[in-house]
């Protein structure tokens, strides 16, 4: 029991113990944050893997009347979907889909998407009160103003979260060439905005 609680601490993932939060990539954002399209890409990514290693997503919309949908370059239509006007993703909607049956042993939460100091962070600071284990995608998460992305992760890492990418995140749930679907995700990978998020 305690070598198993000290393995959960380190990070590790596996499809089957792991689920997607795909937080407000919404339109209305495409103009004002800080390297836009390499949030949707990396989100693109971490949809095609989510099908490919069947890993349940949620996405959230933040008051879609104002700030439209989630971007067309998204597929979503297999994603569990909330619109919400609470900043955080965890909604009684999605507090209810966290707690289905199926979902119980998911304990590992992997969010990318918008705002890292805002909604990213609540939903984050939601999640690891509630006993998950949370992994940020620094590569998928971006604000309006770089001071406010860098602020968040800071605070996020002291709180207990995991600051990863996409990639290493990936990899980490295939963990070998051996792996039946390492090909697709490996393509997946090849894949690179033309301008990626720093860190």
């Amino acid at each position: 029991m305690q070598l198993a609680a000290k393995v959960q601490r380190l990070g590790r993932l596996e499809p089957a113990t792991t689920l997607f939060l795909c937080c407000d990539v919404q339109e209305a954002f495409r103009s004002a944050v800080h390297r836009f399209p390499a949030v949707v890409a990396t989100a693109a990514r971490m949809l095609a893997a989510a099908e490919t290693l069947a890993i349940p997503v949620a996405v959230t919309e933040q008051y879609p009347k104002g700030l439209k949908h989630t971007v067309v370059e998204l597929d979503i239509s297999r994603c569990y979907k909330v619109e919400k006007t609470l900043f955080s993703m965890v909604t009684p909607e999605v507090e209810k889909w966290l707690q289905a049956p199926a979902l119980m042993p998911r304990r590992s939460a992997v969010i990318f998407g918008l705002e890292a100091h805002v909604c990213v962070q609540q939903t984050t600071l939601d999640l690891l009160e509630r006993g998950f284990e949370v992994h940020v995608l620094v590569d998928g998460v971006s604000s309006q103003l770089v001071s406010d992305r860098t602020v968040a992760f800071a605070c996020l890492q002291q709180a207990g979260a995991f600051l990863t990418t996409s990639e290493s995140v990936l990899m980490e749930l295939i963990k070998s060439k051996d792996h039946k679907h390492f090909k697709p995700i490996s393509s997946l990978l090849k894949q690179r905005p033309a301008e990626p998020l720093e860190y």
